[in-house]
């Protein structure tokens, strides 16, 4: 996560990258960032818990590199220099008194919390026996138990002061523990430490938990592919292939990287990849994900990803990169516990000395009721509340082929009141077919050769089936020069000599005049639901092509389901208005059409007036309008643009991903509000409990450590979300409309 408020890079700063053993918790990466603060010449400061790294810029003329690593030593942790020997050590080592283990292949007894756990519990029932077999020993036992269970915190909590944190969760369980050890509860101590080391294992567990589903990402792309050479194929590294190269995949085998299918047919299973439940048959031309399973016949396949740029890769970071935005709620969170802290040490402090001061009460019995205030305000369970869910609920969405890049969108995307919609790659399939072309001056095959000529340099789903007609008709298209997009209007270049266009209607209507023949042919196309487009030389027409896009098979399904949660729905589209509301008119959604990208942008605003919006889409064009909306949502097969700038990306390309975008949010902060809601009802329980003298220090631990277990185990339910979503068929009535249109 990015420290809030972090300086811009120092002068001179170098980029510095560490992975910090043992920081695998949201408290862990506070103590880091809080440390860091107090260093002069620091900057642009990067945490993450799920990859256990820390990113900076370090002047070393006013902070040097060790004074750094020893300060993360002196807090618990091992940093390791990314590009070291030790850098390539990914958390297998202990980490020396730290407290939040990281969850790997180590069970956890192994760990140094563990241990403590562990020792701390077998020191209690010798105790425990020894007060029945020989009292006189048993006193020393509990005080030995205590005093090495609250080493390793108190150590910390030292180290946490002297770096600027001085009540840390640590200092108040080692004020708590020593306190209890000198007013003669040696006991409860014991217990008290015990207990707390048993709830912080728990926390590094969650942890670890909720990163085993990113985690085990990295495992779903095989380590070796079949590189196809010549006339055989020979075995390489998965992660060495490059843009361009052919790989063979076998019946039962993984997909190495991302590519196009050259030559075979199978049904691939994308379920590890999107979570799509029914293997997808593909065929030449399409697409397949790394780390797919092909489950019938042999593929080659052309590699378009690097392993570095993979789908998996890029679905790994945009997890990781998830920490970087904070949720509303974690940042109150944040704030709060600053000051709630300090506040709990204040209140227990007048707890304890003020009633025997000023009103002549028993000392003892006021030490301990001030005591156990301390440990029932030791806010874990609140400081837990809110990261534990974020990051169970990013890893849910991730399984379902739900990409959120961090908790803010994650929150926001459940409270929008208005969703809109690109029509082109978003409501429609985005594989558009030529249905009509239409010479004015020439024969119907010049006006789709050179109409190929002119889009040959474009990615447009449009120019896309210009190009598709003319090859299924095997034409000859001519190159093309000096090729130039003008959005939200159309293509120029220079074809044979001659500077052609092909162009909207409206974008050609302000260069000359159609006749009435030519302008009543335009709209019919548009009236059933087709985009007209007009090749012309200059001010004169050579013919016009109609091009029809039907809508996905679930878009009517999933603006249905949207509308069920209360949220509106609108189609923006650079399109006609005739096409864009004969395609709206079949999927039940109001539409603003005719918008360049700029016009989407003032849409976009006119809808922010009314609350929160988030817009999906997948092109370029759309890139603009996603970053000006709350939340941007791209889909998985659009452009790298577009994925880029979204705050959540569709990997399954299907819209009712948006409706799950929506309950997956709002299932998630409702698991928050649950959070926050038990972590200070236990604490408010026990602190009236405490102060009416019915709680003892052992029992006020409980008040954190229940409220940790709880808090952790309601978090870790949103790793199954989703289970009960099944899978959805088309849209029977959309169905229905796409095959009347046709």
């Amino acid at each position: 996560m990015s420290r809030p408020g972090s300086p811009a890079t120092p002068p001179h700063g170098e980029t510095l990258t560490y992975f910090v053993d043992g920081m695998d918790c949201a408290s862990c990466v506070q103590k880091v960032e809080k440390m860091v603060d107090t260093l002069p010449g620091t900057g642009a400061v990067k945490t993450s818990f799920t990859k256990q790294t820390l990113q900076l810029t370090l002047d070393e003329s006013q902070t040097p590199r060790g004074t750094l690593e020893g300060n993360l030593r002196a807090l618990g942790y091992t940093p390791a220099l990314r590009g070291d020997a030790d850098g390539q050590v990914q958390g297998a080592a202990n980490t020396q008194g730290h407290t939040h283990e990281p969850r790997g292949a180590n069970p956890w007894y192994t760990t140094n919390i563990g241990r403590l756990v562990l020792l701390t519990g077998s020191l209690l029932a010798a105790a425990y026996l020894l007060g029945f077999l020989a009292p006189a020993f048993a006193q020393s036992f509990y005080m030995v138990a205590a005093l090495i269970g609250v080493a390793p915190f108190a150590r910390k909590a030292w180290v946490g002061a002297r770096l600027g944190d001085p009540f840390s969760i640590n200092m108040l369980v080692t004020l708590a523990a020593l306190g209890a050890l000198l007013i003669g509860e040696a006991p409860e101590g014991a217990v008290v430490v015990f207990f707390f080391a048993i709830g912080e294992l728990l926390e590094g567990v969650a942890a670890g938990r909720a990163r085993q589903g990113i985690q085990a990402l990295v495992a779903l792309t095989p380590k070796t592919a079949l590189l196809v050479h010549e006339s055989h194929a020979h075995e390489v590294p998965a992660d060495s292939l490059k843009v361009g190269q052919v790989v063979q995949v076998n019946p039962g085998a993984r997909v190495p990287t991302d590519g196009t299918i050259l030559t075979g047919t199978s049904d691939l299973d994308d379920s590890p990849v999107t979570g799509e439940s029914i293997p997808v048959m593909k065929t030449v031309g399409d697409s397949v994900y790394a780390g797919s399973i092909n489950a019938g016949g042999v593929l080659t396949v052309r590699v378009e990803k690097t392993a570095a740029d993979n789908t998996i890769a890029r679905m790994i970071h945009l997890v990781e990169e998830a920490e970087g935005s904070k949720a509303q709620a974690a940042r109150f969170i944040d704030r709060f516990s600053r000051v709630y802290t300090p506040l709990v040490v204040l209140v227990a402090a007048l707890v304890a000395v003020v009633p025997p001061l000023l009103f002549g009460q028993a000392w003892h019995e006021w030490l301990y009721k001030g005591l156990a205030l301390l440990l029932i305000g030791c806010p874990c369970a609140l400081v837990l509340s809110v990261p534990a869910a974020i990051t169970s609920g990013i890893s849910a969405g991730t399984r379902r082929g739900l990409l959120i890049k961090g908790g803010a969108a994650l929150e926001t995307i459940g409270s929008v009141s208005t969703i809109a919609f690109d029509k082109t790659g978003t409501l429609t399939a985005g594989k558009p077919r030529v249905t009509d072309v239409q010479p004015v001056n020439g024969t119907r095959q010049e006006v789709l050769r050179l109409s190929a000529a002119v889009e040959s340099g474009s990615s447009h789903p449009l120019a896309r089936a210009i190009l598709k007609a003319a090859q299924d008709e095997q034409l000859s298209v001519p190159s093309a020069q000096d090729a130039q997009a003008l959005a939200g209007q159309g293509v120029s270049a220079s074809v044979e000599g001659r500077t052609l266009l092909v162009s909207s209607p409206r974008h050609a209507a302000g260069q000359f005049a159609l006749n009435a023949e030519q302008a009543t042919q335009i709209a019919a196309f548009e009236a059933q639901g087709k985009t007209a487009v007009i090749l012309h030389d200059g001010q004169v027409p050579l013919g016009f092509l109609a091009i029809r896009d039907e809508p996905r098979d679930d878009a009517r399904a999933a603006l249905a389901e949207l509308r069920a949660l209360g949220i509106s729905t609108v189609m923006l589209t650079g399109d006609n208005a005739r096409t864009g509301q004969a395609i709206a008119q079949g999927l039940g959604i109001d539409v603003q059409a005719e918008l360049l990208p700029e016009d989407k942008l003032r849409v976009i605003d006119q809808l922010k007036t009314r609350g929160a919006v988030a817009m999906v889409g997948d092109g370029i064009n759309d890139a603009p309008a996603l970053a000006r909306s709350d939340v941007g949502i791209a889909m998985g097969g659009g452009t790298d643009v577009a994925l880029e700038t979204a705050d959540a990306a569709l990997l399954r390309e299907k819209v009712t991903g948006v409706s799950e975008l929506v309950q997956l949010s709002r299932a998630t902060m409702n698991n928050i509000r649950q959070n926050i809601f038990f972590a200070l009802s236990l604490k408010s329980v026990f602190l009236v409990t405490t102060l009416l003298g019915y709680t003892n220090l052992w029992m006020a631990i409980l008040a954190d450590t229940g409220a940790t277990a709880i808090v952790t185990a309601n978090a870790l339910r949103l790793l199954g979300w989703g289970r009960h979503l099944k899978p959805r068929t088309a849209d029977p009535q959309a169905a229905s409309q796409a095959q009347v249109a046709r």
